[in-house]
């Protein structure tokens, strides 16, 4: 049974970040979703705090990326402080990891999500709030949903569902899927002003005797966030909470430290779960609602709204008709994974964040001493955080949808996103029109070569932006310009060649000979459908249109 002409083909229970990134790329690629949350109005806590390099990537394609830079503090460093003492302070190292956003960006999770929403609203969507998903099931191709909100309950009817509702979804109970790991340590966070003479562009890690406080810098000035991780149950009233940060930071800076009173506390359980799946049938999860990991690196919602990223441009190639139903199958194959890897590397911040060990004290200072006096090991140690911490490492090279072999060296590897960094995109300006097309929702095809492109363009160009590599930027067709031939080196392709990058960034497959017949394989191979026989949402066959 087809939707209604005029009713949503997603509904999205959730309006956190996870749920609204989800909703402005569905909506950018003329989806129709309603979008519900069972708060009865935005979050007005901070919450979530650091915005990362790989995050921010897919915000710039998004076109979001230049209004949260605006809005937050970029931090640099990481200094860690142990009575009284400076013990190192780590600098960023991006040498192998190339971003334009070669930072982490301290902005709250409030001042993101207003951002989200201002941009779907200017899409024509809104939040439906004090709206719960109460039930659901599927039958066939559709979805019903139960929601309850004013004292009323709405039965709809939709194609498909995502459950962007958070660690205690409904829609991951409703599935039967369960989240698997444990809970451990019990932190506190506050919100609070501090008069501490410390730099703004770096988190402070300050060790405290007998466990320590993480310091996160909000953009407001003198607003920091602090962690403090041997939280026992002191109580958590404002006032206890700041004298206890009070005499803690003391002990750690070797300094009396002004706190003001918390504007927010929150007390919980470092957690590390996930699940093994994150589709049934029509039905999908994402963010929190999939796996939950401790806040010691700053990953919950940047690795949520990476899911919803995900899963967006795959979910609206299916909908509107560009793609097989077998490219959902990928978004739990790609993703399922990124949540196992990130439970290990957030447990192994966790224990270094906390520093629960008696000979902490004692071996920190001689250790990080021998650390900074090595510039050499101090720069690959700073690459490993960066690589973990950035996101900008995560690949994709297992996944169904990328055609390489591991051995490829030369340039730009299938599975691994496509980025460039600060100096490239001032110095090149092939890096520049590469770094626009990325906005573009759709695949993006560049053929090293002249001419062969039409034939794709015509049959694949709804879903496909294809792209001819010139050396001019006055070459006739809708060529990218690359004067001193960067790009080309960037991917590792011979003249002739050609790099396909999927709508999230990543490179799925490159080529050294430009085949019209070969490359249609190659796209087929994707799950994606030529215009002439792409289905309708009616059912019908699609006639070869333009955009």
């Amino acid at each position: 049974m087809p939707p209604e002409a005029d009713g949503p083909e997603v509904l999205i229970a959730g309006a956190g970040p996870v749920g609204l990134t989800l909703a402005h790329e569905l909506a950018r690629r003329r989806v129709r979703v309603r979008v519900i949350d069972r708060a009865d109005g935005p979050a007005t806590t901070s919450r979530a705090l650091a915005v990362h390099p790989r995050t921010l990537e897919a915000c710039h394609q998004m076109g979001l990326a230049d209004a949260l830079v605006a809005r937050g503090r970029p931090v640099t460093h990481f200094t860690v402080h142990l009575r009284g003492r400076q013990l190192i302070r780590f600098d960023t190292n991006y040498g192998k990891l190339p971003t334009a956003y070669p930072f982490s960006l301290m902005l709250d999770q409030v001042r993101t999500e207003e951002i989200l929403r201002e941009r779907l609203a200017g899409l024509g969507v809104g939040i439906e709030w004090g709206v719960e998903l109460a039930d659901c099931t599927t039958s066939g191709a559709r979805v019903t949903a139960e929601l309850r909100g004013d004292g009323r309950t709405e039965l709809v009817t939709v194609p498909w569902l995502v459950g962007a509702d958070g660690s205690r979804s409904t829609v991951r109970e409703r599935l039967g899927l369960r989240l698997v790991g444990d809970a451990t340590q019990t932190w506190l966070n506050a919100d609070v002003v501090l008069d501490a003479d410390l730099p703004r562009d770096s988190n402070h890690l300050v060790h405290t005797g007998s466990g320590t406080v993480l310091l996160v810098p909000f953009p407001d000035p003198g607003k920091w966030r602090a962690v403090d991780t041997e939280y026992a149950g002191q109580g958590a009233d404002p006032e206890t909470v700041r004298r206890r940060l009070a005499g803690s930071l003391a002990r750690g800076l070797g300094r009396p430290v002004a706190v003001s009173e918390p504007t927010w506390v929150s007390v919980f359980r470092v957690q590390q779960r996930m699940i093994t799946a994150m589709r049934s049938g029509r039905c999908f999860v994402a963010g929190d609602a999939a796996h939950v990991h401790s806040p010691a690196s700053g990953q919950g919602m940047n690795t949520g709204m990476q899911d919803a990223y995900n899963l967006a441009w795959k979910l609206a190639d299916v909908v509107r008709g560009h793609a097989r139903d077998e490219l959902l199958d990928t978004y739990a194959a790609e993703r399922v994974p990124v949540g196992g890897r990130l439970l290990s590397s957030t447990r192994t911040a966790t224990a270094l964040v906390a520093l629960r060990n008696a000979v902490a004290p004692v071996a920190m200072p001689v250790g990080l001493s021998f650390l900074k006096a090595v510039r050499p090991l101090k720069r690959r140690v700073e690459h490993r955080i960066m690589a973990g911490m950035s996101g900008l490492a995560l690949h994709y090279a297992d996944s169904p949808l990328t055609y390489g072999t591991a051995g490829e060296a030369a340039g730009i590897r299938p599975g691994h996103l496509v980025a460039c960094a600060e100096q490239d995109v001032a110095r090149h300006s092939g890096h520049r029109a590469l770094r626009q097309a990325l906005t573009d929702p759709r695949w993006l095809l560049l053929l090293f070569a002249a001419g062969g492109g039409t034939e794709l363009a015509l049959r694949y160009g709804r879903a496909v932006q294809v792209r001819t590599v010139v050396p001019h930027e006055d070459e006739d067709g809708p060529a990218l310009a690359d004067p001193d031939d960067t790009l080309r080196q960037t991917f590792g392709v011979p003249p002739g060649g050609w790099a396909l990058i999927r709508p999230d960034g990543y490179l799925a497959a490159k080529g050294q000979r430009t085949d019209t017949a070969a490359l249609a394989a190659r796209l087929q191979a994707l799950h994606l459908l030529p215009e002439d026989t792409a289905p309708a949402p009616d059912g019908t066959r699609r006639g070869v249109t333009a955009e």
